[in-house]
């Protein structure tokens, strides 16, 4: 069984005092590596998430060189490992990836372990926005109408939604009637900086819907 280390670039960690708290950050200017000077915002943010997951295992020290060569090697079929702060899905995708959980729960506990214990690792939001469907219109309560009608529609996937909000941990799923899933991700679940247990880190994110991107205008990496 493969095992981590500690993290070699654990020399960069510094601390801020914030509103009279202390948090731990990456320092990538205390690379002093002229590379870095060069990158573009986005590509930091790449080399951000490698150094603070560098475990010799999944992300390895010759990943960090990658990126800190994207000059040379933006035109070069380089992979690189890309570990986002979350995920973002629609019902489409978001659905199908609620239900594969409880599937495993199930399994897991036909096994004798302990269902609790399948979360999500990675934060992930679900946004119902896909299937709404517009029977009413052009009335003062049009909204309130097709949103009845969706209930009664998709009453057993809203209840099992509903389950999955309650039993999953790191998983987000935000109601049909709150907007559309890009205008939700910039109002509302964008987070620009994430704080885990004290240490700050940028925002990233993949998406499955087609306008993820349009989250890039606030300053964070969306695919």
């Amino acid at each position: 069984m493969a095992t981590t280390t500690e993290n070699p670039f654990q020399r960069l960690v510094q601390t801020a005092n914030i509103g009279g708290k202390d948090y731990k950050f990456f320092n990538l200017s205390a690379l002093n590596d002229p590379r870095y000077q060069k990158l573009p915002y986005s590509i930091r943010v790449l080399l951000e998430s490698a150094i603070r997951n560098c475990d010799d295992f999944q992300v390895l020290p010759k990943d960090v060189e990658h990126i800190l060569d994207w000059e040379k090697n933006q035109t070069k079929n380089v992979e690189i490992p890309f570990k986002p702060a979350r995920v973002i899905l629609q019902d489409f995708t978001g659905v199908p990836a609620v239900v594969d959980f409880a599937a495993m729960r199930d399994a897991v506990k036909r096994l004798g372990g302990d269902p609790q214990k399948i979360n999500p690792v990675c934060p992930a939001d679900l946004v119902i926005d896909h299937s709404i469907q517009v029977d009413v219109s052009r009335s003062a309560d049009a909204l309130e109408q097709n949103q009845e009608l969706e209930f009664t529609r998709n009453k057993e996937r809203f209840v099992f939604l509903k389950w999955g909000a309650r039993a999953l941990k790191n998983m987000l799923i935000v109601p049909p009637g709150s907007g559309i899933v890009h205008q939700v991700n910039l109002e509302f679940l964008a987070r620009v900086v994430f704080n885990d247990n004290g240490t700050l880190y940028p925002d990233s994110l993949v998406g499955t819907d087609s306008h993820t991107t349009m989250i890039n205008g606030l300053g964070v990496v969306g695919w």
